[in-house]
């Protein structure tokens, strides 16, 4: 399989400015391999529209690389500009704050920012928990039905001492969040810690990703509690800005 993958992606590699169509024979000739070999390669790599063949029977690349590339583009930008967003947070408070995304029943951690003080959190670029157990996975779920369909269809399990496990008691839980518009994770999942999360929003409404902020338990959960939610939504708020999204009151307010 890894050997295929890497065989595959030389494959891609071999299209140049100054060779951007090719036939079977000189990418066989090019990275050493049997005709056969290559054509059952090519053929699989057309077949998922990575590659397109014309009628000369060569091939070049397809209009897919250029999907992926808009999408790596659109990655970045959204790193670049929610960055210093989220930095802010963890130099007023004392915690780790991530930026999410949903995958199959979980959330996926994108940026992680730490606090000086504060970097003991076992979380990574990549690391992912279910979703119903994070703040960040809440403020997805309640904004997304198929996200909830498949978080259920997964199925539950405890992952800390106040872990929801079935779906009557999340369902509860996500209305109070959509009345409120932050989602909060007390003690839910291994990292026995206090989270508070927001819903960021593309320019066309859909809720994307989350940011939140997660801390002891004691410190989230004292005085600055008030401070940390309206620092959180307005933190998402802004991202949600800057990825094009216009409130409705906004624009209301402008009239």
């Amino acid at each position: 399989m890894i050997s295929s993958v890497k065989r595959a992606c030389q494959i891609l590699s071999s299209f140049t400015q100054d060779n951007p169509v090719l036939g079977n024979a000189e990418i066989a000739e090019r990275l050493g391999l049997s005709k056969s070999t290559t054509h059952h390669l090519i053929t699989t790599l057309c077949n998922e529209g990575v590659l397109m063949r014309d009628v000369e029977r060569k091939y070049r690349l397809s209009w897919k690389i250029l999907e992926w590339n808009n999408n790596v583009m659109f990655q970045q930008d959204f790193y670049d500009k929610a960055m210093p967003l989220v930095k802010e947070l963890t130099e007023t408070f004392r915690g780790t704050a991530h930026i999410s995304m949903f995958d199959i029943g979980d959330v996926v951690n994108v940026l992680r920012i730490s606090s000086q003080d504060f970097d003991s959190l076992p979380t990574y670029l990549g690391s992912r928990k279910p979703a119903y157990c994070t703040s960040a996975g809440k403020a997805l779920l309640v904004y997304n039905d198929n996200y909830l369909q498949k978080t259920i269809e997964k199925g539950f399990s405890r992952q800390g001492p106040n872990t929801i496990t079935d779906v009557a008691t999340l369902k509860r839980e996500l209305a109070t969040v959509r009345g409120q518009g932050y989602s909060i994770s007390n003690n839910e999942n291994d990292t026995s810690t206090y989270a508070i999360a927001a819903p960021i929003l593309s320019y066309s409404g859909q809720t994307i990703a989350s940011v939140n902020l997660v801390g002891p338990i004691s410190y989230m959960k004292g005085l600055h509690r008030g401070h940390i939610i309206r620092s959180v939504m307005k933190t998402a708020k802004a991202i949600s800005r800057e990825l094009g999204y216009i409130e409705v009151n906004s624009i209301i307010g402008k009239a």
